[in-house]
């Protein structure tokens, strides 16, 4: 199933960053002490008495301000609410409660989502007054200190009560799910669209497990695949202006449930930093993707014109080296069929296990042939391997000191493994343990 996700908002320079980090034991979000550093939502996963979520740093929300980078963070937002199941509204103790405060609880008492009032910057619970902040009526104001960690575990408690529950995944193993991700209007729809086509046989239209959105489950050439959460089938009434052009909360919705992601980019635009973001997600998570470069028939070309473009793409996503380029019109169909034929290709790569016999073997051949270089007097000695799971493909290699592993050599191993065995369209995990004694 999906994380849930929760979405920190409130005016600016209220600590959001800092509770952000303090919440993910990362430094993702850029702080500093004025207002409207953070213009973009940042998302990172994090974990609370055995329950994952998704938490989003959104930008703090101003309601007097004209200026375009405000109107944009405002919506982003937005945008966040809709898509959270918890809201945590961050405040500031030092300076009360403020007339902007007001107007940031009522918007989010219109969203009928569970919120959890946080009051930041308390560093004295006997002494700090939080009473005024009751006013909001949103329920008990919950005093922290995001800078020094104090009474976070209380705030984390109450978002934890408050995450949907748990649910099983809904289909059979043997399907393959899908998330067509991308940014707006690079023409996920019409790929979707275009990929079911006028004949589809859809078995059944199953409630996805983000609100108003709904999985297509459909068979091709004897195998199941249902795609995720896409504005394909989404009813044109539900659209809403700011969901379509902000669509990164909801690319992370698919990615988190799918097995392959279509990365889809467009063709005159290229490789933006939005896209890789969207991209940079699926590869931590470790699913199986194929990029997608649609719109190639409004591009003028020559005999070397998808030659560049490929090598564009291979050094703007130089993580991503592994995965299969296609070229597509979904507007023409112009290769639109190969598209299932890929996923179905890169979804029996993510599975493929090695025997441990075999792995060995070419382990012990890269290692003759390109021994590990010394560090401060020491070599890397590489004992043993054995392939521990799939999606993604993940091996253990036990060496005498995981310390020696410098990351070109890792990456060689990794190059020699894909070069023997294939893998394409996966990422790879290769664990480095030390072997008891």
């Amino acid at each position: 199933m999906a994380k849930p996700i929760v979405a920190l908002v409130g005016r600016p320079n209220v600590g959001k960053s800092t509770l952000f980090n303090r919440i993910t034991g990362e430094r993702k979000a850029i702080v500093e002490d004025r207002p409207g550093v953070t213009r973009d939502r940042i998302y990172a996963d994090a974990f609370w008495r055995d329950r994952e979520f998704i938490l989003v740093d959104t930008g703090g929300i101003e309601f007097e301000v004209e200026d375009e980078i405000a109107r944009q963070v405002k919506k982003q937002a937005r945008l966040a609410l809709e898509e959270a199941d918890v809201v945590v509204f961050l405040t500031d103790g030092r300076e009360g409660l403020t007339p902007l405060d007001r107007e940031v609880a009522n918007l989010l008492r219109r969203t009928r989502k569970p919120v959890i009032l946080a009051v930041n910057k308390i560093e004295n619970f006997q002494k700090d007054d939080i009473y005024d902040f009751y006013q909001l009526g949103l329920g008990d104001p919950i005093p922290i200190s995001a800078a020094h960690g104090l009474n976070t575990g209380d705030l984390l408690d109450a978002v934890v009560a408050n995450l949907p529950p748990e649910t099983g995944e809904e289909y059979d193993e043997e399907v393959i799910k899908i998330a067509v991700a991308g940014r707006p209007n690079v023409g996920k729809s019409s790929l979707v669209n275009a990929i079911l086509g006028e004949e589809r046989v859809i078995v059944s239209d199953i409630p996805g497990t983000t609100r108003d959105a709904v999985d297509t489950l459909f068979t091709r050439d004897g195998q199941s695949y249902v795609i995720i959460d896409t504005a394909g089938i989404r009813r044109r009434s539900k659209i809403e202006e700011p969901t379509e052009r902000f669509s990164v909360i909801r690319a992370l919705r698919a990615i988190e449930r799918a097995d392959v992601v279509l990365l889809v980019l467009d063709a005159q635009e290229g490789v933006t930093e939005q896209d890789k973001r969207i991209a940079g997600y699926a590869h931590e998570k470790g699913r199986a993707i194929v990029i997608v470069v649609n719109k190639w028939d409004l591009v003028e070309k020559d005999d070397k014109t998808m030659l560049r473009y490929t090598e564009r793409i291979r050094e703007e996503l130089s993580f991503m080296q592994y995965a299969p380029v296609i070229y597509v019109s979904a507007l023409t169909g112009q290769r639109v069929p190969r598209i299932l034929e890929l996923v179905k290709y890169v979804a029996e790569q993510h599975v493929m296990r090695i025997a441990t016999s075999t792995l060995n073997e070419l382990i012990r051949e890269a290692v003759a042939l390109n021994p590990p270089p010394a560090e401060g007097g020491r070599r890397l000695k590489i004992l043993y391997a054995a392939q521990t799971g799939v999606r993604p493909p993940t091996f253990v290699i036990f060496v005498n000191d995981p310390e020696l592993v410098h990351f070109s050599y890792a990456r060689y191993l990794e190059n020699r493994i894909r070069s023997s065995f294939g893998f394409e369209g996966t990422p790879i995990n290769l664990i480095f343990r030390q072997r008891r004694s």
